[in-house]
């Protein structure tokens, strides 16, 4: 008798769909232990991205309303989100090392972003070797939505036309508050104003120095509290 090997496919096929099924439906009782992935789309039923894990290798690049555009920078694992829309709104990102001079480095962030703009509030660590930093920002940014076309075609200038091109992109926020530990050591709490001027700053230096400074527009120190004087 001949070996019939459609005939032989088709039972093999059939033992692994049976074998599949008896996996998934096991998994139902009994999670898996370990899942490796170089990335993790979570959809709705209707298809709609709300979310990527990935690994730096395959991070997503810019998604808006589900169309997807390179990143120009983006080089770190961790968890992007989006909203009903299928438009980045935030993430946790993520890195470190340790470079071949020995500079330790390190950095995390976990961002909110307006509609269809950049971050509103971030919490960021941020180490380079002796230069480090940590703590809670509030950003302003621009009322209309981002053109992402243009800001990457401004990315390719420089100086004041890259500037102005950002503006135009409607790309640019304006920190408004901080509290953490800053570059110098210090621990601060700084308030500006709507055009990214220090008004008021809260500080703690390392050696147990505490003040309070009043600045005017242009960050002239206008008045100083400190223990010694109310």
């Amino acid at each position: 008798m001949g070996f019939n090997f459609s005939q032989a496919a088709g039972s093999f096929a059939g033992v692994v769909a049976i074998g599949m099924a008896l996996l998934v439906s096991g998994a139902a009782d009994k999670p898996l232990a370990v899942i490796d992935a170089g990335r993790i789309n979570i959809r709705e039923p209707d298809g709609t991205l709300r979310m990527v894990i990935s690994s730096a290798a395959q991070a997503p690049g810019i998604i808006i309303k589900g169309h997807e555009q390179p990143h120009p920078f983006r080089d770190s694992a961790g968890m992007i989100f989006f909203n009903s829309e299928g438009t980045e709104n935030g993430g946790l990102i993520f890195d470190g090392r340790q470079t071949a001079s020995g500079e330790r480095q390190s950095s995390g962030s976990l961002t909110f972003d307006r509609y269809e703009q950049d971050q509103v509030v971030q919490i960021m660590g941020s180490e380079e070797g002796s230069v480090r930093s940590a703590g809670l920002i509030i950003n302003d940014q621009p009322d209309a939505p981002m053109d992402f076309a243009a800001l990457d075609r401004a990315r390719g200038l420089t100086g004041r036309a890259q500037h102005q091109a950002f503006v135009k992109a409607h790309a640019g926020g304006t920190q408004r508050a901080f509290v953490g530990r800053a570059e110098d050591g210090d621990s601060e709490l700084v308030l500006r104003d709507a055009a990214g001027a220090k008004r008021l700053v809260l500080e703690v230096t390392p050696e147990g120095l505490a003040q309070v400074e009043f600045l005017d527009a242009s960050g002239r120190v206008v008045r100083t509290i400190d223990a010694g004087h109310s």
